[in-house]
């Protein structure tokens, strides 16, 4: 879209988008030429002026300003002076503690930043007359499935392994019971499965804090010296080759996914919530996609057999169809572009953003 088109009116408000998913999200809305104000905690984030360094890229990416303050969602009256400041129209919801492991070793601080964070979000939004919310959910709310692929009508919070994966439940639901109560609020929940790579570019990717938590980052991370080698939690799965398999999306991918809801929920005719899977409706297994990385980086990646993670379920993949049909929406990366572009990011920066 040319720069001399036409602004899209009010502002998005994207919280917590300094972080990975948050960051490439707002690379596209602000190339589809939304207004966009960014808030994040910079607990998972490289600072550099004040401000994380993935949205200092996103501007070079872009060749436009992120307006961006310093704000975690537990705290209520700041999140509320920054819906005083700014004529926020609608709101994409990233920010949450992230990590399955994690999670089941530090479960309160997950339910205070994810549910007690959301709450305030969803309060301040509500007490400002915002009543429009995108929000970056999670296919852990399925739990153990039932039946694959995953659709959006199985049942959700039953069978939830980790805590994490009950936060991502328990706001949905409060998104539910808020759109049954007031019918001028509209809440659209993404429920996306493992996302990996990074921009094309190379610019921006993933940088996670400490040791990486998720597959891809760890790999990339052993392809270029940072670590010896990747443990593999899990290889007595009833899986092709025991290791547990994912529906890996790209990252570019799911960031348009955002903003397809985005034009969902900004149409007149959206009422309510409604759900939606992202994801590419295949899985693979951990092997599978340490074997693709090899191949996309022409280095060999070191890796131990190491016991089940607690939380972690065997085999996991989506129907998107939904998203398809409703959002106009499909994934179009595949696992090799996932590799090629993580390690394109991870060759340039092989330090991340620091």
């Amino acid at each position: 879209m040319s720069s001399g088109t036409k602004q899209h009116p009010g502002v998005i408000l994207v919280t917590g988008g300094g972080g990975y998913v948050g960051s490439h999200t707002v690379v596209e809305l602000l190339n589809a030429n939304y207004a966009v104000v960014a808030i994040d905690n910079l607990s998972n984030c490289q600072v550099s002026n004040g401000k994380p360094e993935s949205l200092n890229r996103v501007e070079k990416l872009t060749g436009k300003k992120v307006v961006f303050y310093e704000v975690d969602i537990r705290n209520k009256d700041e999140l509320d002076r920054i819906f005083k400041m700014h004529k926020i129209s609608n709101v994409i919801h990233f920010a949450a503690l992230k990590s399955v492991g994690e999670s089941t070793q530090i479960p309160l601080s997950y339910y205070e930043n994810n549910v007690g964070g959301s709450n305030n979000l969803f309060q301040v939004m509500h007490d400002n007359g915002v009543k429009s919310l995108v929000y970056s959910s999670s296919a852990t709310v399925y739990g153990i499935p039932l039946a694959l692929p995953l659709t959006e009508t199985h049942p959700t919070g039953q069978g939830c392994t980790n805590p994490y994966g009950k936060t991502k439940y328990f706001v949905e639901e409060i998104g539910k019971d808020l759109c049954s109560a007031y019918p001028d609020w509209k809440v659209v929940s993404l429920r996306y499965f493992n996302p990996v790579g990074a921009h094309p570019s190379g610019i921006i990717g993933e940088d996670p804090s400490g040791i990486p938590n998720n597959l891809m980052p760890y790999i990339s991370q052993v392809a270029i010296g940072r670590r010896d080698f990747l443990r593999v939690f899990g290889s007595d799965y009833d899986t092709k080759d025991g290791t547990g398999v994912r529906d890996y999306i790209h990252i570019t991918d799911l960031a348009i996914g955002h903003l397809k809801a985005l034009e969902k929920i900004s149409s007149p005719s959206f009422k309510g919530f409604q759900a939606f899977n992202l994801g590419t409706g295949r899985g693979y297994s951990v092997l599978e996609v340490l074997k693709a990385f090899e191949k996309a980086s022409g280095r060999k990646v070191a890796y131990k057999l190491v016991d089940r993670r607690p939380g972690d379920i065997a085999t996991c993949y989506s129907d998107a169809n939904l998203a398809k049909t409703e959002l106009n929406w499909v994934a179009e990366k595949d696992i090799d572009e996932m590799c090629r572009d993580t390690w394109n990011w991870q060759n340039n920066n092989p330090n991340g953003f620091s």
